[in-house]
Order: C-alpha cells, then sequence, then structure tokens
C-alpha cells in the first residue's frame, strides 16, 4: 500500500508541474483560418466585424448560420447585402437560383474563398488558380482597376495572401475590379439587374492579419466600398463556424493542447491505480475439481443391460438402423431398398471397396431375414461395419 501511494504521489505531483508549465508557458500563435467575428487569431475577422459599419454605416449586422438558400429565403424585407468569408464555400443549385432572384432584386452578394464549389464558376465559366512556386513568402503586387481606387504603389502582402487568382473569365459579363500583378484578375464583379456579386479569391485580405497592417486595412476598405450602403448586412457564417450541436466536453478537452495532455496524464493515472487496486485485493481462487466425466460409465451400464438381456437380433438392428442413417445423410442415398442399384450407388459414393460393400450387404440381408442372431453372427456383423467406416473416412 505504501509502495502504491508513492506512485500516486510522484504522477500528482508530475501531473500538477506539467499543467503549470502548459498553463504560463507563452502561448504559441494559432495561426488556423476560421474567419471567425468573434476569433482575435491572425486569419479571424474580428476587426472587420467590429469596422464593417465604417463602411456601410446604415447597415445592421446581423450573423447567420444557415444555407445560402434559406439566408435568402428568410432575409428581412428591405435592400441588404450577403456577406460570405471562408476558405470554401460550396453553391448548389438551389442556392444560385435564390442568388439570383435576390440580386435582380436590388441586393448584392460579397464572396470571398479560396474554393468556390458547386454551379456558380461553371455558371460563370470562372476558374481560380493560385501560384505554385513553392515560395509562400513572396509578396504579390495587388491594386484595383478603377482610377478612383488605384494605388500609385500597389498593395503588398505577406504569407501567400494574395496568391490565387481567377482565369478563364467571361469578359462579356465579368467586370475586373482588381488584378495581382497588373495581368491577374483577383477581384471580379458580375451584374445581375439591379444587383451585382462580388468574387474574390483571397479571404485572407480581409482578416485580422491583414488588417493590422496600413495596406491590408487600404485594400479591404476600397473593395468593400463597392457594396453600396444598405439597410442590412447579412453575415453567414455557415461554412466556417463549427456544427453547434457538437459541443461535448471531450471536443472542448481535444481543442486545447493543455487540456488534452491533462486529460491523457489523468486517464493513465486512473489505469495505474486501478491495475495496483486489482493486484492488491484480488482474491485467491480456489481449486474447482472438473466435472467427473460420467459418459463412460453410461456406456458400460447400457452394454451390461444389453449383454444381460443377450438380445442380439435388436442390438444387429439398431447398428444397421445407425448406419443406413449415416449414409443418408452423407451421401443423400436412398436406403429403403437394400436392391442392386443401391448396391452400386454405395459403391460409386463411398470411399469402401467392392469386397467390404459385398460383405456388408450379406450381413443387412442375414439380419433382415433372421428372427435371432448369436454372438458370433453379431461379432461379423459389427467387423464388417467398422471396415465399412474406416474405408469410407
Amino acid at each position: 500500500m505504501k509502495g502504491l501511494k508513492r506512485y500516486l504521489f510522484i504522477g500528482t505531483a508530475l501531473m500538477v508541474c506539467y499543467i503549470m508549465v502548459q498553463i504560463f508557458k507563452p502561448k504559441a500563435t494559432d495561426w488556423r483560418a476560421t474567419y471567425l467575428t468573434e476569433d482575435k487569431i491572425p486569419f479571424g475577422t474580428f476587426i472587420l466585424r467590429q469596422r464593417i459599419n465604417d463602411i456601410l454605416p446604415s447597415a445592421k449586422v446581423k450573423a447567420v448560420q444557415k444555407p445560402i438558400y434559406n439566408t435568402i429565403k428568410d432575409a428581412d424585407s428591405g435592400k441588404s447585402t450577403l456577406l460570405i468569408i471562408g476558405s470554401s464555400i460550396k453553391v448548389e443549385e438551389v442556392d444560385y437560383i435564390q442568388m439570383l432572384k435576390y440580386m435582380r432584386a436590388g441586393n448584392n452578394i460579397f464572396l470571398a474563398s479560396y474554393t468556390v464549389n458547386g454551379v456558380l464558376l461553371d455558371s460563370l465559366k470562372l476558374d481560380i488558380s493560385t501560384s505554385f512556386g513553392g515560395n509562400r513568402g513572396r509578396k504579390y503586387p495587388v491594386n484595383f482597376t478603377s482610377p478612383s481606387l488605384k494605388r500609385d504603389i500597389d498593395f503588398y502582402f505577406e504569407k501567400g495572401l494574395a496568391e490565387q487568382y481567377f482565369t478563364s473569365i467571361d469578359t462579356s459579363r465579368a467586370i475586373v475590379l482588381g488584378q495581382r500583378d497588373g495581368e491577374n484578375a483577383n477581384f471580379v464583379r458580375y451584374k445581375f439587374g439591379k444587383g451585382s456579386l462580388f468574387l474574390m479569391p483571397n479571404p485572407q485580405l480581409l482578416t485580422n492579419y491583414s488588417l493590422l497592417k496600413d495596406d491590408g486595412l487600404a485594400y479591404a476598405s476600397r473593395a468593400l466600398s463597392y457594396l453600396p450602403d444598405s439597410e442590412h448586412l447579412i453575415w453567414n457564417e455557415y461554412f466556417t463556424r463549427p456544427n453547434e450541436n457538437n459541443k461535448s466536453v471531450l471536443r472542448v478537452f481535444f481543442k486545447y493542447d493543455e487540456l488534452r495532455w491533462a486529460y491523457y496524464i489523468a486517464l493513465l493515472s486512473l489505469v495505474t491505480f486501478v491495475i495496483f487496486e486489482i493486484k492488491r485485493r484480488q482474491r485467491i481462487i480456489p481449486v474447482i475439481a472438473p466435472l467427473k466425466n460420467t459418459t463412460a460409465e453410461f456406456v458400460e451400464v447400457v452394454g451390461r443391460v444389453y449383454y444381460q438381456q443377450r438380445n442380439n437380433k435388436d442390438i444387429a438392428d439398431k447398428k444397421l438402423m445407425y448406419l443406413l442413417s449415416y449414409i443418408r445423410n452423407k451421401y443423400r442415398l436412398k436406403t429403403s431398398k437394400l436392391n442392386q442399384e443401391f448396391k452400386d450407388s454405395l459403391l460409386k459414393t463411398t470411399g469402401a471397396n467392392a469386397e467390404t460393400v459385398e460383405a456388408l450387404f450379406m450381413q443387412m440381408n442375414y439380419v433382415n431375414v433372421s428372427n435371432s442372431i448369436n454372438d458370433q453372427e453379431l461379432i461379423d456383423l459389427n467387423k464388417v461395419i467398422e471396415q465399412f467406416y474406416k474405408q469410407d473416412q
């Protein structure tokens, strides 16, 4: 018991020390691209959410977590703008149809995403490409095409924030609002009725990391200035926010390294404790004598009864009955008639030779016509049957 207490004390002390180190150590930068409005990490959108009314002063911002179709269907009356920022967006056929109705009624949609799956890009005859130079540290020059927004000195962004661009643009429909390297479109607009669709393939240009820099703040404000002031701004987080129904305790534990390791250590300590407790408290298992096999005794008793009765005819009939049952079950042969046809079938299907089969048939016919069987005849019958079984293996 003293040894167990010592191990538990050492384990607990180590666990407490580790947790304290994890709590007070400098926190590493979280570079996950969440695009969530409450996240202050580099690739969250906390700053944009706080400053969006500087660009759209009259708009009432409303965050939703619904598919595009439901978001537009449930939108409040009045002019509005739908804003979606994420790593990947999927536009289904029903979403696209609803988007067209929404924009033709005078509303606007702003999509910023690395990938846009579904029917949208195909419908617009648009593709998104990226630079595969292997150098994510390169700063790409970015600027606007409008003289009123274009700067004499290009905008530059670190960490490959502006490496995505559009290809295969249908210039008869698309209006290029921004370019990378002076030639690759990275910000486009499509007009539908009284409204417009704005597409940007670099969502990180709207995150905290970018807006904390002068170039990033200036670029984002100019890009979003294309949006007309409206009564409502619908900020859709359906593609970025985790499922709200999946907030289990373990999910929270595994989200943070410190809690995850604390959970592992606690689990290991519990397993160690249980093992030592089982070893200490395990009772001596009594030796239980195995059950006596009485089958041999039963057979001996039955045999003694038959021997005393001396009913050899009954024994012979039963042995033949068991033999014929064996043949029926194994070879599916009819045993109702012990004729030449049955004998030939037995020779073909079993492993017994002709001599054994012939002797077996002689014994069977003799038993069937006899009223009594003496000991020697019963012994001869048993020998032939055993010989048949042995050859049939």
